[in-house]
């Protein structure tokens, strides 16, 4: 029997003959995938906190259910889809099941992280950009049709998205658009989304009627910042090294933040005469949306620019909506979509192959034509998802209900969908010998006030 000293040399030469992996690399992105896991329940907050009392609980929880079914989804098939190897358009079935992603690199990728680590990373991603939709259909959409949309919705359309951009041969890649972490991905496909179905299921009963109140400002200045925090793995983990790309897309990341956040305050100031702590949270998300496409593309300068470029068209757009039918309840397309289409533009203005040789130059550094492609990158994006999503939704309808009844929209949907509350024994209803809380005195067409049911 050999001893263990024999068998050295061929451990030895099986190991030099093996990928090499990153000890440093790879610590650093096991980090971000954690980090970008934490901005689903910062996301959680975030929402629930801008909500009114009786939809705090379904909205944090269809954040959290979201990234729950779209990972299972991920490691049976998306993954595959997205990043396998196939077309310019979409994945093959080769990594079904996570068959074949290993602990060994993926050159294609990364060479010096593990594949499987790459694939976990990605998957977060994934959960929360459908996490992001459930904003525009607050109190209003049944949560197992809101799960069943989101499944679908990355299948047919997240999956060929990430291909086009991120994947290898994707052809949006291969005309040379720039999404450092997930710009025309994430944000814009969402913001779509989110107009798409703020349509498609109608106002809610009381739009325009009672106020949307937020319930709990701390809570959404803490989503906020667990948001803040876990945007670092968000857009320097997408850098896959520990590395100065990692390090200018982590200062990027904050200084966009910071702009956008202190531009938001400035117009809240100059229009109303105060700054609110909603509109610093919502001034800080729109930065950090608006630097995610161009965070290892371009300068901490440039991301102040950015920031500060973004927040007038977002509060633009985020104003004006209540002045139109669309009840995009927590504004996601000003949010997310403006400031990722401002985002996508802007990459095409101030990236510098000076910050990242695997980029390219922009409109600032002699290149105007990056503006076209990211132009085109944006339009394919807004176009396919919107379209795709309308399919979706009037497949889904064929055979369920996609919206609550009246009288639950009423009562609230976290005890109708849930059985649950997300508060005992506080709510004003205590004290005026209500069954109803104050809020759901709404005054309703005559045709539906007989399946209203009567309050005591």
């Amino acid at each position: 029997m050999s001893s263990p000293s024999m068998l050295l040399p061929f451990l030895a030469a099986a190991q030099a003959d093996s990928p090499t992996v990153s000890a440093g690399d790879t610590a650093w992105v096991l980090i971000s995938t954690a980090l970008v896991l934490l901005m689903v329940p910062g996301l959680a907050f975030f929402y629930g906190g801008l909500v009114r009392t009786k939809s705090a609980l379904n909205t944090m929880l269809m954040s959290l259910g979201a990234l729950g079914v779209v990972t299972v989804q991920w490691v049976l098939f998306g993954y595959s889809l997205a990043f396998g190897p196939g077309s310019s358009w979409i994945g093959g079935f080769e990594w079904l099941g996570f068959a074949g992603v290993t602990g060994a690199p993926n050159p294609t990728y990364s060479a010096l992280l593990p594949h499987l680590l790459f694939a976990a990373f990605q998957a977060m991603f994934a959960g929360i950009t459908v996490a992001l939709f459930s904003g525009a259909v607050i109190d209003r959409m049944r949560f197992v049709a809101y799960l069943a949309f989101g499944v679908i919705w990355t299948t047919i359309i997240y999956d060929p998205l990430a291909h086009w951009v991120w994947g290898d041969g994707g052809w949006l890649r291969k005309l040379g658009a720039l999404d450092f972490a997930g710009g025309t991905v994430v944000h814009i496909s969402a913001g779509t989304t989110a107009v798409v179905l703020a349509l498609f299921l109608g106002p809610r009963r009381d739009f325009k009627r009672l106020p949307n109140v937020p319930h709990n400002v701390p809570f959404a200045l803490l989503g906020a910042g667990l948001l803040w925090f876990g945007w670092f793995g968000f857009n320097a983990g997408s850098a896959l090294a520990a590395d100065g790309i990692a390090a200018n897309a982590l200062v990027t990341t904050h200084t966009a933040a910071a702009s956008g956040m202190i531009a938001w305050l400035a117009l809240e100031l100059f229009k109303g005469g105060r700054a609110t702590a909603v509109g610093a949270a919502t001034g800080a998300v729109v930065g950090l949306v608006t630097i995610t496409p161009a965070a290892g593309f371009v300068t901490p300068l440039s991301a102040l620019l950015m920031g500060a470029l973004a927040a007038p068209f977002s509060f633009a757009a985020l104003h004006y909506r209540p002045k139109t039918r669309l009840d995009d309840t927590l504004d996601v397309f000003a949010c997310h979509g403006v400031a990722g289409i401002m985002g996508a533009v802007l990459t095409g203005v101030f990236a510098s192959k000076a910050v990242n040789p695997a980029g390219a130059d922009g409109l600032l550094h002699g290149n105007p034509s990056l503006i076209g492609v990211q132009l085109l990158a944006v339009v394919a994006t807004i176009a396919f998802a919107a379209v795709a999503s309308v399919i979706i939704l009037y497949a889904l309808q064929a055979v369920m209900s996609l919206r609550v009844p009246v009288e639950v929209e009423v009562q609230g949907i976290d005890l109708a969908e849930h059985g649950e509350e997300a508060y005992h024994g506080g709510d004003l209803s205590d004290l005026t010998g209500r069954k109803t809380s104050l809020s759901d005195a709404v005054v309703l067409p005559a045709t539906e006030l007989g399946r209203v049911p009567r309050v005591a």
